[in-house]
């Protein structure tokens, strides 16, 4: 089963995160794991707005005492959880994003958690800190939404894969986005189910043609429909030997072949199964049509009302650069 060792949480002062960390606390305390929480302050607030040059005595200044501000906060935030984890904090200046992420590149945190920001000013769950982090944090990334649920009761697992090849290339995404699925949902004794969203791309095209009836495209789709249902038993079956037969049994998962494009029909599912999680990749390797990449993966963000455990593939790179 998935375990984290050192998990990274995210002060998000835009709302009560008070469950959020709750759920963090919890998390580290099941998987024996290191438990820091970091707070980012902006560059404009320590130099007040007003063009202080960084690195003079007053901007200086002016950082150590807002630093020192932010930390007493996170210490009454952490307060009532002493004497169950000891919880390191951090307090960093600069975009949040970018200092989340180096903080990962510098101290190898393989699980950041942080409270979804305060999406009042458009109809989105996700900010653009959450979406810049979505995009770029190397490791896998809880954002919550508030006020997070001390337990989950349904949780998906969103995967995609070439149908003429399930277990190819993509197998190491899956597996990751799967086990963790699973290993939430037994914690939570949650409802897991898989999802994967499928396409039949030619069915506008082979119905015009002379010689093709009705009964040639339905024959078409339904072939095309087992071949997708197929790769995700395999997928199932797979999953059944990563967490042992008894785990699998126990779990009972769900399976959901929803036609469609995945950005049009997986948040319209998880409203539908309320969905406390959804977890999935934000990046898959191009060419295999209907797999969730890029632009895609953000317009499922953009839709879902609940919490989102993203997931980058083996390898991926972020465009951040470590701290100097």
């Amino acid at each position: 089963m998935k375990r984290f060792k050192n998990i990274l949480f995210v002060n998000e002062p835009t709302i009560d995160q008070a469950s959020a960390l709750a759920r963090a606390v919890f998390l580290a305390e099941s998987n024996h794991a290191d438990l820091t929480m970091v707070d980012v302050i902006p560059t404009q607030v320590v130099t007040a707005g007003i063009g202080l040059p960084p690195g003079g005595p007053i901007s200086t200044g002016l950082q150590a005492d807002v630093v020192a501000k932010r930390r007493k906060t996170l210490e009454v935030l952490v307060e009532s959880y002493k004497q169950r984890l000891n919880i390191q904090l951090e307090v960093l200046v600069g975009r949040t994003f970018i200092e989340v992420i180096r903080a990962v590149l510098g101290n190898a945190y393989d699980l950041v958690m942080k409270p979804a920001e305060d999406p009042n000013w458009v109809e989105k769950l996700f900010g653009s800190e959450d979406m810049n982090l979505l995009r770029k944090c190397p490791c896998p990334l809880w954002l919550m939404k508030s006020p997070e649920k001390s337990k989950y009761n349904s949780i998906i697992a969103a995967v995609d894969f070439d149908p003429l090849n399930p277990l190819g290339s993509e197998r190491g995404l899956n597996r990751e986005i799967l086990e963790l699925a699973s290993s939430l949902a037994l914690s939570d004794f949650a409802s897991l189910h898989l999802v994967h969203a499928w396409e039949t791309f030619a069915e506008e095209t082979i119905l015009p043609r002379a010689g093709n009836s009705l009964e040639a495209v339905t024959d078409y789709i339904e072939k095309e429909h087992a071949l997708h249902r197929k790769g995700l038993s395999m997928l199932s079956e797979e999953l059944r030997k990563w967490i042992g037969n008894d785990a699998y049994n126990y779990l009972s998962p769900n399976f959901h072949l929803p036609e469609g494009p995945a950005k049009k029909m997986i948040a319209p599912l998880a409203a539908e199964l309320r969905a406390d999680l959804v977890v999935m990749g934000t990046i898959a390797r191009t060419g295999i049509s209907g797999l969730i990449i890029g632009n895609a993966a953000e317009d499922i963000l953009n839709q879902l009302s609940c919490s989102v455990l993203a997931i980058k593939p083996s390898g991926f790179e972020t465009p951040v650069k470590p701290a100097g």
